[in-house]
């Protein structure tokens, strides 16, 4: 039987990560935003990353046509005015601490991406998710699903108002928690264009010793991945702001979870 991982092993599998992309920089390679689908610290990701060649598909096939079969069907009447709001989707209010979230979608030129469709999930102020497979042993909340989503405006801004999700442990290794964190996706104009990643919150002291944060070797990227605490974004008695842009490529471009 082996002996269970410690943080200890995983936080020295995590410098001997980052130690070999310094000499890495140091030999003239160039930086790197995204990690390697076999980032051994995080275990998930070694077991379950795809380990053949991507299939194109639609127009990358060559069949533009496909694309089109394959396009989403939402549209503005499709979201409604509860969708961005995950307080006021249910009878009462959620137990936890209000906040409000909201950034742009841009290119790598800054321009701003409209109409884009933006879905989040995240887990309630307890750190579980309402999701039948989530055994973690923390209160679930009737009036908190922890699902929204909404669609980009003209300037590609975007708003949810929720609750602050919990930190959770998650079985990586020992003692394994994971930082509080709020997944989002992005629809292009086709289902096959499709962007996942992760917002996270400034301070949290889970950062050093989470795998999935830490995959991300380049320290100005896994910045990008932290919103930024926006006082006149918070609402008197009400709620604290948090700002956080979303670039969809280029140097500047938010981490994506890339087959995990």
């Amino acid at each position: 039987m082996s002996t269970p991982l410690t943080q200890g092993d995983v936080s020295a599998e995590i410098a001997d990560e980052r130690a070999a992309y310094a000499k890495r920089l140091a030999d003239g390679g160039a930086a790197r935003d995204h990690p390697d689908r076999a980032y051994a610290p995080y275990r998930s990701s070694v077991l379950r990353h795809p380990k053949r060649p991507l299939v194109a598909a639609g127009a990358a096939a060559g069949d533009p046509e496909a694309v089109e079969l394959s396009g989403p069907v939402f549209g503005v009447t499709d979201v409604t005015a509860l969708d961005h709001d995950l307080t006021r989707q249910h009878r009462a209010e959620p137990l936890g601490e209000r906040i409000k979230v909201t950034g742009r979608v841009l290119d790598r030129a800054g321009r701003p991406v409209r109409g884009q469709l933006v879905e989040i999930w995240q887990a309630n102020a307890s750190g579980r998710y309402a999701h039948q497979r989530d055994d973690h042993p923390a209160p679930l909340d009737p009036n908190f699903t922890g699902v929204g989503r909404t669609l980009t405006g003209e300037d590609g801004s975007y708003e949810f108002v929720t609750i602050k999700p919990g930190a959770y442990p998650w079985r990586n290794h020992v003692n394994a928690w994971r930082p509080a964190h709020i997944h989002f996706s992005l629809f292009g104009p086709a289902f096959t264009q499709r962007l996942v990643t992760q917002m996270y919150f400034p301070g949290d002291p889970l950062f050093a010793y989470d795998p999935i944060l830490q995959s991300v070797t380049d320290d100005s990227a896994r910045q990008r991945l932290i919103a930024a605490y926006d006082h006149d974004l918070s609402t008197p008695e009400w709620s604290l702001g948090y700002r956080w842009d979303i670039v969809l490529d280029g140097p500047a471009a938010t981490w994506i979870e890339e087959g995990r």
